[in-house]
């Protein structure tokens, strides 16, 4: 018996725990409150792909002449997925690794239409791994069981969503509600069946439900509605990322039929205070940031004096009780970002609360989950990783801050190596400036393995419009350090953005092919401009051009239709766009004009065809910034003193073979200066909390010799620092 259950509905990821609830736990262990928490995505994605779960899947009551081809044909086929799916479950969990062989061979799975795409499995993986290809192979037979069960059984249905159109701002309450009073679907009755049993093993006081995006909406209700008719004395609460955004002016009180609290923005305190009220006879009515239903009216109460905790204060997060071995690993070949993102389980932490730029123009800026901007200390990130490491046994990372500050990274790659960590990670950026090469090579030798940024409109006007501080040829250097230190690069791309016009569109692309043709850009999607109702320009939309659709918001407020005076229709461009990213994605096509692209007349570009690789070619390395951090990285290295004569003239040199892991730098110095170098190598190694900066180097250096920046930019040195030996951050 516990006080609280934790609820993520169905469905959101396959591969890993969406962290909410776990972060909640982490907080409700420091406050001695009992939770216990369940991911019912995951839960009923097993129950409904295993043996049992397809035999019923097949044996509904459906009339298949009215359906595709392609559904007869899975049907016809029922009892090879009925056979085959424990042992691909298994494989996609990681358990059953040998399958790999016969997934390849290409006569072990049943093959329906998502298949059709299989002949470019090879071009599209290239070298990859036999394990990687049958992954894909399995993903393409799960696709196809997904498109029978939506075309025949339940429409709704999605690996990662669930009746999403219906919480997409849906303004008004009505269609969710009627939806409400239908009977159960088909993932409904799995759903409430694996409810019905944790309710009934837990026993809670209250059951929360974390709801992170419109398609785990519906869920949520449907699940709410039944503990109500069947367990009418637990206190229900919603809060996560969809009531943050999309609730704020919630005003129809027929959804506390279904709740009794819905909470905004940082859930620790609010759960806490409810919790409280809960655990005592007395009528505290001591809210933050809830709503809640009194005498037939929806209020808002923000009335408790308690601040909200430090990020320091909530604790570790805690994902025990989530079926952690059981998350199954899916790939998406076309996008490799999107591969990383589905494929393998990552422990999600964030680096900092809200956003330290908190100006880009298109964002919900004015939210406190933005807006508030608190990092949290390297050690304690770092404590909680090694924590999460000793519960989970895995040693992967998303860190999912809305921009992850540039020195905050800097400062947890140095205490993972510190540590001696063996991690892998990756997080979200903004392509700033700071992300100079020596940085990169810390991150990656850290564990850094990807980086994603929005670089959006690759136009300088609507990146000044967007209040974004980067250029394109900033983004450029930028995705240049992070591919030659071997990181992913990521870029999140839109278009459709207000005054955008139809040759910034075309230049916009050209920015885009010139980047992935120079290789410094591995993954892209473009997405298409959405104004929402929190940022800058749903507040004052007549400053960006556009004209807002006014709605009565009784129910959801987030996305608001509008028209833009340019009178563009951006969506003619979104097909085409996707195929040639596509295509420059796998490193081909890149010589095809743009207007090659498009069945429709486009301006030709602007931009000239060298405009990336120009800006490649300016050069930082001899620039002397005397507040730079000087770092030390390799311990491994021998010294060897001899003799040089030259000309009748002898000198005292000392060779220095430092012994990388893939290679070995060898570099000659006078003796003096090079146990000079080996001094301050020891008294400043990584270990060392204190860095030492470029200006103190120089002082130290002028103590015992002259030149300084003859000998810093000397060929030795230089040797040095490009091996990573020294960096200069």
């Amino acid at each position: 018996m516990k006080d609280l259950l934790l609820v993520t509905p169905p469905f959101t990821q396959l591969n890993t725990p969406y962290p909410a609830t776990a972060y909640l736990k982490g907080f409700l262990n420091t406050k001695d409150i009992p939770s216990f928490q369940i991911d019912l995505g995951i839960e009923v994605i097993l129950q409904v792909f295993s043996q049992k779960g397809l035999q019923n899947v097949f044996n509904r009551n459906i009339d298949l002449q009215k359906f595709s081809e392609n559904s007869q044909r899975i049907w016809a086929l029922r009892d090879e997925y009925v056979k085959t799916i424990d042992q691909v479950i298994l494989f996609l969990q990681g358990h059953n690794p040998t399958l790999a062989r016969q997934v390849c061979s290409m006569n072990f799975l049943p093959e329906a239409s998502r298949f059709n795409t299989i002949d470019d499995l090879d071009f599209a993986f290239g070298n990859i791994g036999l394990q990687d290809k049958a992954k894909h192979i399995c993903t393409l037979y799960l696709e196809d069981i997904s498109d029978f069960i939506v075309e025949c059984i339940d429409d709704n249905f999605g690996f990662s969503r669930y009746a999403e159109r219906l919480g997409r701002s849906a303004n008004s309450f009505d269609e969710l509600y009627e939806k409400l009073s239908d009977s159960h679907t088909f993932i409904d009755e799995i759903t409430l069946e694996i409810l019905k049993e944790k309710m009934e093993s837990v026993q809670p006081k209250m059951v929360c439900f974390s709801v992170p995006f419109p398609g785990n909406l519906y869920s949520a209700f449907r699940c709410a509605k039944f503990i109500k008719q069947n367990y009418p004395e637990t206190t229900l609460a919603m809060g996560g990322g969809f009531p943050n955004t999309e609730l704020r002016e919630l005003k129809d009180p027929r959804v506390f039929e279904f709740f009794d609290y819905i909470t905004l923005d940082d859930g620790e305190l609010p759960i806490e205070l409810l919790h409280q009220n809960l655990s005592t006879q007395a009528d505290l009515r001591d809210y933050k940031r809830t709503f809640l239903l009194e005498n037939g009216e929806v209020i808002y109460l923000n009335n408790s004096a308690k601040n909200d905790y430090k990020q320091a204060e909530v604790g570790t997060p805690d994902y025990s009780d989530l079926l952690l071995q059981q998350y199954i690993s899916v790939i998406e070949i076309a996008n490799p970002m999107h591969s990383l993102w589905s494929d393998g389980r990552w422990n999600k932490l964030t680096m900092a609360h809200g956003c330290y730029w908190g100006k880009c123009t298109f964002c919900d800026i004015s939210l406190d989950y933005i807006k508030i901007y608190e990092p949290v200390a390297a050690k304690i990130l770092v404590n909680r990783m090694e924590n999460l490491i000793a519960e989970t046994g895995e040693t992967g990372f998303h860190f999912v801050d809305e921009a992850a500050p540039p020195a905050l990274m800097r400062d947890v790659a140095l205490e993972i190596l510190r540590r001696n960590l063996v991690v892998t990670w990756w997080t979200n950026i903004r392509f700033e400036k700071s992300f100079s090469r020596d940085l990169c090579f810390l991150l990656k030798i850290s564990g850094c393995v990807a980086v994603s940024g929005g670089l959006e409109v690759a136009s300088d006007r609507l990146l000044k419009l967007i209040d974004k501080g980067v250029s394109v040829e900033q983004v450029a250097k930028v995705t240049r350090n992070f591919t030659e230190a071997g990181i992913m690069v990521h870029s999140y791309l839109m278009y459709g953005f207000p005054t955008q016009t139809e040759q910034e569109t075309v230049d916009s692309l050209e920015m885009v092919r010139q980047l992935f043709e120079m290789g410094v850009l591995q993954s892209g999607f473009w997405h298409q401009f959405s104004m929402t109702a929190h940022s800058p320009i749903g507040i004052s939309p007549e400053e960006f051009g556009v004209k807002p659709k006014k709605k009565e918001i009784l129910f959801a407020n987030n996305d608001i239709d509008f028209i833009d005076e340019t009178g563009i229709d951006h969506s003619k461009f979104e097909l085409k766009k996707k195929k040639s990213l596509f295509n420059y994605m796998h490193g081909i096509n890149f010589e095809m004009p743009l207007e090659n692209w498009f069945d429709f007349r486009i301006p030709k570009t602007t931009i000239h065809p060298d405009y990336i690789h120009d800006a490649l070619l300016e050069d930082d390395n001899f620039k002397f910034k005397g507040n730079s951090k000087i770092i030390f990285l390799s311990n491994n290295l021998l010294a060897q003193d001899f003799i040089k004569t030259k000309k009748g003239n002898s000198r005292k040199i000392t060779q220095l073979t430092f012994h990388l892991k893939t290679n070995i730098v060898k570099i000659d110095l006078d003796q003096e200066k090079a146990y000079w170098l080996l001094k301050v190598m020891e008294e400043n190694s990584i270990e060392k909390a204190q860095k030492l900066t470029l200006q103190h180097l120089k002082s130290n250096f002028e103590d015992h010799f002259e030149d300084f920046e003859l000998f810093w930019f000397s060929k030795p040195l230089k040797q040095l620092k490009e091996n990573g030996i020294i960096l200069i951050l």
